[in-house]
């Protein structure tokens, strides 16, 4: 079974990378904000988890190993496929969905793209046994700080794909604050 890889970017198609690993030419699935960062000549490492299907085998691919425990945790809740769980990890955090599960918020789950009522609902019954038992992940101090920025622009109003973009668009020396991220989030959302 494929763990991880490590190739360069040779195309990019809606959703999935091209990648050179040694000879061979690989397609493989990645979340949103990974696709709009790669750059053709870039070279990733990603891990990596393989999808059989009677169709084909999918590769899906993550920058660190949280995502694709959330990744594989998704995919064993009922009505969650491979692509609702990737959509998932494209618009949240794996560690903004553990404590969306672990504090039973499922409206913040139904901001998704594709995520129900009774989909949130499931999401988090069948994880919250598996997340309650673990404790938190630790998150980077730069990810406490966006966290705080994504719950301020939801509570804005803003949806959860407005605000995960408004972050993802700040600049990488934007000051390690959350109201001078948060100034900046709101700028870029005005435009």
């Amino acid at each position: 079974m494929l763990g991880w890889l490590e190739g360069r970017v040779l195309a990019k198609d809606e959703d999935r990378l091209l990648l050179q690993v040694g000879p061979v030419g690989l397609w493989v699935y990645v979340p949103k904000p990974l696709w709009d960062q790669a750059r053709e000549g870039d070279v990733l490492r990603l891990h990596t988890h393989l999808v059989v299907r009677q169709d084909g085998l999918y590769l899906y691919g993550f920058r660190r190993p949280e995502e694709i425990q959330a990744f594989v945790r998704l995919m064993q809740v009922s009505g969650v496929g491979p692509r609702l769980a990737l959509g998932i990890l494209s618009h949240i955090t794996p560690e903004t969905l553990r404590r969306a599960v672990q504090e039973e918020e499922p409206a913040l789950l139904q901001r998704l793209p594709g995520i129900g009522r009774k989909t949130a609902r499931r999401i988090i019954l069948a994880l919250q046994d598996v997340w309650k038992e673990e404790a938190p992940l630790p998150v980077p101090p730069e990810d406490e700080v966006n966290a705080a920025v994504f719950e301020a622009l939801v509570a804005l109003g803003y949806s959860v794909v407005e605000a995960q973009r408004a972050i993802q668009q700040l600049p990488k020396d934007a000051p390690a604050d959350v109201e001078a991220r948060l100034r900046l989030a709101l700028q870029s959302l005005a435009r």
